[in-house]
């Protein structure tokens, strides 16, 4: 009988500090309308004093288990995506362990930016299909704010931070579930989306770099093309699709991406506005959003998306 990773529970944390366009434009120079024109964003939230990846991580954790009714010490794997860790090592996961109270599970981080998510959900679901585990947190969580140059307007106006979280549990002989992912990378397009630093190069962290205008024109091509293949893969086809959770990078790109699918705008999840893009947590924290306020509900066709810098980007499809 197949063994089918099913999410059991959802949740999302966001900073205490939520800072509007108006705001932002008091000290770098831009406006609210030039950023709502080419974004979609109005709102970020910006982690503050104590506030970090792995407590971010943790709440939105705590959050999950609580929706699912699972106590944590039932969570043998946690697969952690960020690329704004805590430390350069321990990985962040295993702060997360610890702050949960678990005495012993496996614990990682997973670095894919953007499509973090999309990885992390990928590994975990393998290792329950396996039989490697029965019960995952798969968490998104980032400080992105941490790593922004506050003055470069082109890139710090577009992130924010925040966590996002899914348990997943095994179940056989389910019909619902994750029924498909696609993943991808192509290494040769660094320099268009990138950090400037690290330990073994610059011995610094370094800050967002980002060439936006070919970043969006891969971004449109790659996730309809990446969207195609999952559905091909789960035979479904796209007017089945209840509802669309991409990454919310960028309303524009959003559209686009639902157009070249053929989807209407009322399919898609979109939180850009109130959340800008928090890189690998923006495609759980919309998901929670979604199943939060009673759009998505149990039995819906879900398709998950995202795109980061690398490039790395990827689909899933699932039951949910």
């Amino acid at each position: 009988m197949t063994t089918r990773s099913v999410i059991l529970g959802t949740g999302s944390a966001l900073p205490r500090r939520c800072v509007s366009n108006a705001e932002l434009a008091e000290t770098v120079d831009t406006t609210d309308a030039w950023i709502v024109e080419r974004t979609g964003i109005r709102f970020r939230y910006i982690a503050g004093e104590g506030e970090t990846t792995a407590t971010l991580a943790t709440d939105a954790a705590r959050r999950a288990l609580a929706a699912a009714g699972i106590a944590a010490d039932a969570v043998d794997l946690i697969v952690l995506a960020t690329a704004t860790p805590d430390q350069t090592f321990p990985a962040t996961a295993t702060k997360v362990q610890a702050a949960l109270g678990i005495d012993d599970c496996v614990a990682f981080d997973v670095q894919a930016v953007c499509s973090g998510f999309l990885y992390a959900l990928s590994v975990a679901d393998s290792m329950i299909r396996t039989g490697a585990a029965r019960t995952a947190l798969v968490i998104g969580a980032e400080t992105f704010s941490r790593i922004l140059d506050w003055e470069d307007r082109a890139t710090c106006v577009l992130f924010g931070d925040g966590a996002g979280a899914i348990v997943l549990g095994a179940e056989q002989g389910s019909d619902r579930g994750i029924l498909a992912t696609r993943l991808h990378a192509d290494g040769r397009h660094n320099q268009l989306l990138y950090v400037d630093g690290g330990p073994s190069t610059t011995e610094t962290v370094g800050k967002v770099r980002m060439r936006g205008r070919e970043v969006f024109r891969h971004a449109v091509v790659n996730l309809a093309a990446v969207m195609n293949e999952v559905l091909e893969q789960a035979g479904v086809s796209a007017d089945a699709i209840d509802w669309l959770v991409p990454h919310q990078a960028n309303a524009r790109i959003l559209d686009a991406t639902a157009r070249k699918l053929g989807l209407p705008p009322e399919k898609v999840v979109m939180t850009v506005d109130r959340h800008a893009n928090t890189s690998a947590a923006s495609v759980p924290l919309a998901l929670d959003a979604a199943v939060a306020d009673g759009r998505i509900r149990r039995g819906d066709l879900v398709v998950l998306e995202a795109m980061g810098g690398g490039f790395t980007w990827g689909a899933s499809i699932l039951r949910y």
